[in-house]
């Protein structure tokens, strides 16, 4: 029976929220699970954190995107713009990726900004040993990968707001509804 509920969760998968989380220690608790044989979902990774200043963070992309095959710089190392993307990299990084299990574990990873539509209405996670309020220093410096991102050359951060903030409202409103039928099932409840 065990072994029955515990390959449920597997092929069911987890959604995972990136908001307010480090990137790297997220990104070592996924590559984990997918070698594992779990199906891994993150949503919302503009609003991920990386520790250390804005500034710092910058020259450092900088510093990468100066990385290229001098030759024929189409075959160089790809410099993800999007922030799922730079997840992504992040994650394949620690996954033995060229090896078939590797391929397999990063097919069971999906990523992306903001939360699309089968998402919006799924629990989401969190992972508290990758949360930045739990881990970072209070008064220590940390950026967002969204407005790195946005710096570099990511186009779809407005984009990105603008669907988000469409489906808050509507979750709110969701939410609101929930509220007032909870109401009344526990006024009948209480009358019965």
């Amino acid at each position: 029976k065990q072994w029955y509920q515990r390959r449920v969760a597997i092929t069911a998968g987890i959604v995972v929220d990136g908001r307010g989380h480090l990137i790297g220690r997220l990104a070592s608790v996924i590559a984990k699970q997918l070698l594992n044989g779990q199906r891994v979902v993150v949503v919302r990774c503009e609003l991920l954190n990386v520790s250390g200043s804005f500034y710092r963070n910058k020259l450092k992309y900088f510093a990468f995107l100066r990385k290229r095959m001098n030759s024929n710089p189409s075959h160089g190392p790809f410099h993800f713009r999007a922030p799922s993307k730079i997840l992504w990299r992040t994650i394949r990084g620690m996954i033995p990726h060229k090896t078939q299990r590797g391929m397999e574990a990063l097919n069971r990873l999906k990523v992306f900004e903001g939360i699309p539509a089968p998402y919006d209405k799924t629990k989401r996670m969190v992972i508290p040993s990758a949360l930045r309020v739990l881990r970072l220093k209070p008064g220590r410096r940390y950026a967002s990968v969204g407005r790195i991102s946005r710096e570099v050359g990511w186009k779809y951060g407005d984009i990105v707001d603008k669907l988000e903030t469409k489906r808050k409202e509507k979750s709110a409103a969701y939410f609101e509804a929930k509220k007032k039928l909870n109401a009344l099932k526990a006024k009948a409840e209480a009358g019965a």
